[in-house]
């Protein structure tokens, strides 16, 4: 999936190029989050 994104990205106008950035830049915030809020969970756990 990823790959035919970025396939399809190489291949795409300046404005779709963009679109594909944001895409990635969200879920890569996503997963940052979902981290962040683990790690802190598991802090929580310990007191």
């Amino acid at each position: 999936m990823l790959g035919e994104l970025f396939g399809n990205m190489m291949h795409s106008t300046v404005q779709g190029f963009i679109g594909v950035i944001g895409i990635f830049t969200y879920l890569a915030a996503i997963v940052v989050a979902a981290v962040y809020r683990i790690k802190e969970g598991m802090n929580e756990g310990h007191h």
